[in-house]
């Protein structure tokens, strides 16, 4: 017994003086990399302890991890990441400092795929663009949106098998794909050839990008010439071709005559002042000068506005000359002319036989608006400027003279012209008689405008 326990002993003995003769010089630098070993060898011999010992051991590990840099600590990683990525609206704001124009736009992109290969958030890239499209004036260009899709890695994101298809391989990215199709879809610019070889590459052919892009090929040529009444992209910058353009869309009467009243023009008054004159633009048909002709002297029309009309992003303002329905026992009908229109009757008479379940209890509201006799559009809506429209009216109109003018404006675009140059033309209404009958109209007429500012309304005779 006592030669077994010292052979054992011998054998622990040689362990421990191998183990000292393989730590390496550099066992401190490759702490990092291994672990600390504690090994402890007793033995009783006779019932004695032997001492313990602790054994400096490391795991093993390739050569290239001990030539590299030691671990950092986890927030000074973060903070670096921090300071590398800069986000993408500053990026923008950095970038176009100055101007920002298509160029600019462009060398964003250029910025941001030169600077990570990897194209590391991509997604969020891309959205911050679509953003920012209106701002650079680029929302309805075609390249650059192609330009943005380029920014997507290539075939990274194309479903290998049918079961990634299915799952909606990558859905982040495929729901960003989309979602800038659907800004083209909205600015009403069709893809081209390049747009879908671009998706192909990025995404695939069976994905919801690529189904995107097929759709709106399929449904953009059909809608493309439905409307008969186009508008064209690039309106007029000139504000009297713009309401002459308006005028006529709203017409809708070839023989109707557009008439410029007066032209936007700046004049010196005698105490030196410069005073800037509106632009008036008229519009008139024949049928409406026959109806104004027709018109009882008796009764007065009126001038209503500003009403307004969008033209895309253009926003005009437009007044009218009208007059209220007249009553029952002035309306006179007209028996109508078979002739005027063969291929649309405007009146039949058909004799067909009723059924005994036939309901004839219903009832068709007609409503009758009142006549129109004139529109006009001016960049000044105030009482004096219509009146110079209704007194260029009057030349074509000689009817005018006796009929009673009566002015309802509201308070639309004039806000923006200043409110202390209209507040003259504030009031209620004021009937021809009471205009006549009125000695001293100035202190009544500042106190009706206290009451109601908001209105405005005047007689012109």
């Amino acid at each position: 017994m006592k030669g077994s326990r010292c052979l054992h002993q011998l054998k622990s003995l040689r362990l421990l003086s191998h183990a000292g003769r393989r730590l390496p010089p550099a066992a401190a630098a490759a702490g990092d990399n291994g672990a600390l070993f504690r090994l402890h060898s007793s033995s009783l011999l006779g019932g004695s302890q032997c001492p313990q010992r602790e054994v400096l051991r490391h795991f093993h590990s390739s050569p290239a991890r001990t030539k590299s840099q030691p671990a950092r600590f986890v927030q000074e990683e973060d903070k670096t990441r921090d300071k590398s990525l800069v986000a993408h609206d500053d990026l923008f704001e950095q970038v176009a400092k100055e101007t920002k124009t298509k160029a600019t736009f462009n060398k964003v992109i250029d910025v941001y795929t030169k600077r990570d290969i990897r194209r590391r958030g991509h997604v969020e890239f891309i959205y911050a663009a679509l953003k920012k499209m209106p701002e650079f004036g680029v929302e309805k260009d075609l390249t650059v949106y192609n330009k943005l899709l380029d920014v997507f890695p290539k075939e990274v994101f194309v479903p290998q098998n049918f079961i990634q298809r299915m799952f909606n391989h990558y859905p982040r990215q495929q729901e960003c794909g989309v979602q800038l199709l659907e800004q083209m879809e909205s600015y009403g610019i069709m893809p081209n050839t390049e747009t879908k070889v671009l998706l192909v590459q990025i995404f695939g052919e069976k994905t919801h990008p690529m189904r995107k892009y097929q759709r709106i090929m399929y449904w953009f040529p059909k809608f493309m010439h439905a409307n008969p009444f186009p508008i064209p992209k690039q309106l007029p910058e000139d504000p009297v071709d713009l309401a002459r353009f308006s005028l006529t869309r709203m017409a809708n009467d070839w023989d109707a005559k557009v008439t410029v009243y007066q032209l936007p023009c700046t004049d010196i008054t005698d105490s030196g002042a410069e005073v800037t004159l509106p632009h008036i633009v008229g519009i008139q048909s024949p049928s409406q000068m026959e109806a104004l002709a027709k018109h009882n002297p008796c009764r007065p029309v009126f001038v209503e506005g500003p009403f307004p009309l969008w033209m895309r992003k253009t926003c005009v303002y437009y007044y009218v000359l009208r007059a209220d329905p007249a009553p029952p026992e002035e309306k006179i009908e007209e028996p109508y002319d078979p002739e005027r229109c063969f291929m649309y009757p405007l009146q039949l008479d058909l004799d067909l036989d009723r059924d005994l379940g036939d309901d004839e209890s219903f009832d068709v509201e007609d409503l009758d608006d009142g006549p129109v006799f004139a529109m006009c559009m001016t960049s000044q809506g105030d009482q004096a400027t219509l009146n110079q429209w209704i007194s260029g009216l009057q030349q074509s109109n000689p009817i005018l003279g006796q009929i009673p003018t009566l002015f309802r404006l509201g308070a639309g675009p004039r806000e923006l012209q200043g409110v202390g140059d209209t507040d003259s033309a504030s009031g209620t209404w004021f009937s021809s008689h009471a205009h006549k009958e009125e000695a001293d109209p100035g202190e009544d007429a500042e106190a009706v405008v206290e009451e109601e500012p908001r209105r405005s309304q005047g007689v012109k005779q």
